[in-house]
């Protein structure tokens, strides 16, 4: 079984609706293949009983959520990071559908929802939940006091509900992966706008508790964004430089690490859904790549693992978000673009 969050941006409120440059980077976003469609606030289950690697049938598996997009299950427990709030519902394997009432454990910043995925991922023991929540603006322009708890990864203690910051200084980490090599939590991170096509790199990195990683005073470790006024060099002097450059605008948004065995030459490494440019000339990622690693850390140039997703004319066909490892060991791709779950096996000989 596979559970898929079927989602789009929430209602932002009138007072919030970002102005004459938020319409202007919806236009460009619905040019790259971003739709702008209502959000279906589901998670669809499919199913591949007969383990062909096509799913036979899809059902709704649990609806009236509010824009939906991480989930981690402990137990007997799913939980969903809406995008105002963490809830957890009953689980039961190979159950078709939950009509239990969601029950919330935690809230999320919420409100303009600039950023508006929330990814989850649980600790080892399943007595933590950590969430990516972004910031609400490209470099802090609406004001320090609507970024209150976001371009964080926020920890939740899952018995009492209460959540601190773990991270901070995290412009948008959409990727939440545990690497198994040494049990450290990864993100990969969406940088900030309006520098350039070769400014600023998307980026993957080790998180450290309690760790600053910049936003919005500087980029990249320790370089300062002139344009983020006042200036704060106490807090840039704080800011960790991020283990691995994923190259600038790619929207680097899903990643996870390998530890199957039917595709074994991605052992040892992660990987990386790159949702694609929507301001960038010429456009970048819109594909999916790996990172080998060694002794935990990044070792080498990335590889691609799936391409084509767009045609000769440079048009969006599909573009990559969440990637997941299923129960055979191949590589699951959602593509929010072209409506579909791709599934990556080794070639038939």
């Amino acid at each position: 079984d596979v559970l898929v969050a079927e989602s789009q941006a929430p209602a932002k409120p009138k007072d919030k609706k970002g102005g004459l440059r938020g319409w202007i980077e919806g236009l460009v976003m619905s040019r790259a293949g971003s739709g702008d469609t209502p959000s279906a606030d589901r998670i669809s289950l499919l199913r591949d009983a007969d383990g062909d690697g096509t799913a036979e049938t899809k059902t709704v598996f649990l609806s009236g959520l509010t824009s939906p997009f991480g989930m981690a299950l402990i137990g007997g427990r799913l939980y969903v990071a809406n995008a105002d709030a963490v809830v957890m519902v009953p689980y039961q394997t190979g159950q078709t559908r939950i009509d239990a009432t969601p029950v919330k454990v935690a809230d999320l910043p919420a409100g303009r929802n600039h950023h508006w995925t929330k990814s989850l991922v649980a600790s080892a023991d399943g007595s933590r939940l950590y969430v990516g929540v972004g910031s609400n603006s490209n470099i802090g322009e609406n004001g320090l006091d609507e970024e209150v708890d976001r371009a964080a990864i926020l920890e939740i203690d899952v018995a009492a509900g209460a959540r601190r910051v773990f991270a901070s200084g995290l412009r948008n980490p959409v990727g939440l992966a545990w690497n198994p090599q040494d049990g450290r939590l990864w993100t990969s991170v969406n940088e900030r706008d309006a520098l350039g096509d070769d400014l600023v790199p998307d980026y993957m990195t080790s998180v450290t508790p309690g760790g600053f990683y910049g936003w919005p005073w500087s980029y990249y470790g320790q370089n300062v964004d002139e344009r983020v006024q006042p200036a704060r060099p106490d807090m840039v002097a704080r800011a960790i430089r991020p283990d691995y450059a994923l190259g600038s605008h790619t929207a680097s948004l899903g990643l996870t690490f390998y530890a199957g065995t039917l595709l074994p030459q991605w052992r040892n490494g992660a990987i990386i859904g790159q949702h694609g440019s929507w301001n960038r000339n010429p456009p970048s990622g819109y594909k999916v790549i790996f990172v080998p690693f060694r002794e935990g850390r990044p070792d080498g140039p990335p590889q691609d693992v799936l391409t084509g997703f767009r045609n000769a004319r440079g048009e969006a066909m599909g573009r990559p978000v969440g990637v997941a490892v299923d129960g055979r060991g191949a590589l699951l791709v959602a593509d929010d673009v072209g409506d579909a779950v791709w599934r990556v096996t080794p070639a038939a000989r």
